[in-house]
């Protein structure tokens, strides 16, 4: 087999290949471009899903004629001095590769404009070569025509999807890049139609809601970490659904690094983990997280896509993002809770002392309390997160032994006595661990246990977690058996092998909790929660409740699903038109 020097035009294609993997990549690498250049408005067209045409227009500073030509020589680029930039990475684009990879991939029309020139200057590539050049009228800014992309490829071309799937991911492309640069007005027309349109106020919660839909964008809560993060050269801001808001999939968590739009596998995970017990299983958050480092502290020049980074401080970073997010859900949960309604003025000391719910009520309604809950100024989006805590419930019977039905100073709920005890024996078994003085009942004689391989496994592997929640044993003998000495009180009274296998099968099916510690406690309090189907006495309702009412986060059980519903009095009378 002969060596040979491969052409320019071939080695060109090749090279192409690394960064122009589908229309979307186009889309993309011109978009960078547009926002290196400063621009305010950003035009996208595509048709037939980017291969018959893709448009993108810019009011950008330009490039100027003498310079036209050279910006589609590979590795030319404005955007590098020197060896020394590298270290220290602004922009979007760095690397020279995007437009002659687009010309070696389709036919290329350009038409740029500097502000301070009369006319612009038109460029066009057929096949990797310059065709025609000369002056053209145009307003200032760029305008980048592709026509016929991978036409020339057919390899390529065989792995492209249809065009509403590719338009689909061109689509996912520009929202990204709204929700970045929430500044810049964004428009994306697919095959004559606007699918989507930012505005370009500068406002982070609309061009959340040019995405995903104003009632959405509405329900995003600021995203506020509780640490002040300026000694630690780290900015943290965005908008995240609340818990009962989910995706199939991670696609919605879309993190910008520097406002560069990244893939890390690791950031989107502390997302998740900020979730921790308030997600359904095999579901995912939406959320929309800035950070920003120091760019010598981030490096983008991982992969020819630059999508993924590194970042010198991972695990701090990844800190910070994880308690951000959950210090912003323990707020939203809060400030979620029914408020209580506003009873005619009255003085809580005016009532008997005898009657604590009733002297419990007025207090929660009293313009004191109240001004505790909301903050100063007019803020809508403040006073939505405030803090708050659940209202007093007054429970009055139970619904298929399933359901407890509760009075609530503004109308009834629902709740599901098995969410809701889950979610106080979790936060009870957390707690335990964080006083490392777990609630154990020790056995009158050890138990022998006899596990399978798949639950000696486990056992080897949650031990000291399990050893945390109260339960005592240790190997006895060679043939699989385990001496259980102690267990939680919570699942004392029950047969106690029996108890540690089921547990076991929990904890083997429980899923999207990486923390061993809260999956260990929500396996635990699912175990030993109350049961659907069990008749509780008024007060075993009435402890529940109030042991509800105290929790952090009320309003979920640790895997996501709800507590309570609650009907309001007014939703209550429009049913029965009264009003």
């Amino acid at each position: 087999m002969t060596i040979r020097v491969l052409s320019p035009l071939e080695a060109a294609r090749i090279a192409a290949g690394e960064v122009i993997e589908r229309p979307a990549s186009v889309v993309k690498e011109l978009i960078e471009n547009s926002l290196d250049a400063g621009a305010s408005r950003i035009s996208v067209e595509v048709r037939e899903g980017g291969l018959a045409l893709i448009r993108v227009v810019d009011d950008g500073c330009g490039i100027p004629p003498h310079e036209l030509r050279l910006a589609f020589e590979r590795h030319a680029t404005s955007k590098l001095a020197s060896e020394a930039d590298l270290q220290r990475i602004e922009t979007l684009g760095f690397r020279g590769e995007a437009l002659p990879s687009i010309a070696a991939a389709a036919d290329v029309e350009i038409v740029s404009r500097v502000p301070d020139s009369m006319e612009g200057r038109r460029l066009l590539f057929e096949a990797g070569e310059a065709v025609e050049e000369g002056p053209e009228a145009s307003p200032p800014g760029t305008s980048v025509t592709v026509r016929g992309l991978f036409r020339r490829q057919p390899a390529r071309l065989k792995f492209v999807r249809s065009p509403a799937a590719e338009a689909g991911h061109i689509a996912t492309v520009v929202s990204r890049y709204a929700l970045a640069y929430p500044e810049v007005q964004f428009t994306l027309r697919i095959d004559g139609r606007v699918a989507l349109q930012a505005p370009g106020t500068g406002d982070p919660r609309d061009a959340a809601a040019a995405v995903y839909g104003p009632r959405l964008a509405g329900a995003l809560v600021t995203l506020r970490p509780e640490a002040d993060l300026d000694a630690l050269g780290i900015a943290l801001a965005g908008l995240i659904a609340p818990p009962d808001v989910t995706r199939a999939s991670r696609a919605d968590v879309s993190l910008f690094l520097n406002r560069r739009w990244v893939r890390n596998r690791s950031l989107t995970f502390a997302v998740e983990e900020g979730y921790q017990g308030q997600l359904l299983s095999g579901r995912h958050p939406l959320a929309i997280v800035h950070l920003r480092l120091p760019p010598d502290e981030v490096d983008p020049n991982v992969h020819p896509t630059k999508a993924e980074v590194r970042l010198r401080r991972e695990r701090e970073v990844l800190g910070v993002v994880r308690d951000a997010v959950r210090a912003t859900l323990a707020r939203l949960s809060a400030a979620r809770a029914v408020a209580p309604a506003t009873p005619p003025p009255q003085d809580p000391a005016s009532v008997g002392s005898g009657d604590t719910r009733k002297r419990e009520e007025l207090r929660l309604a009293s313009p004191a309390y109240q001004s505790t809950l909301a903050p100063s100024g007019g803020d809508e989006t403040a006073r939505r997160e405030a803090g708050a805590r659940l209202p007093v419930l007054r429970p009055v019977g139970q619904v298929g032994a399933l359901y407890i039905v509760a009075e609530s100073p503004e109308g009834m709920c629902l709740i599901d006595q098995h969410a809701a005890h889950e979610r106080v024996l979790y936060e009870r078994f957390l707690d335990a661990v964080e006083r490392k003085r777990p609630d154990s009942q020790p056995l009158l004689a050890p138990e022998p246990v006899e596990l399978t391989a798949r639950h000696r496994a486990l056992v080897a592997e949650y031990l000291d977690e399990l050893r945390a929640q109260g339960y005592d044993l240790e190997p006895f003998g060679d043939d699989g058996v385990w001496a259980l000495r102690a267990l939680p009180s919570a699942v004392a009274g029950r047969d106690a092998g029996r108890s540690l296998t089921e547990l076991l099968d929990l904890l083997e099916r429980e899923e999207g909790m990486d923390d061993r510690r809260h999956r260990v406690a929500a396996s635990l309090a699912c175990h030993a929660a109350v049961r659907a189907g069990q008749t509780l006495s008024d007060a075993e309702m009435r402890e529940l409740i109030e042991a509800l009412e105290a929790c952090r986060m009320p309003r979920t059980c640790p895997h996501g699903r709800p507590t309570m519903l609650h009907l309001r009095s007014d939703d209550l009378a429009r049913e029965f038109r009264r009003r």
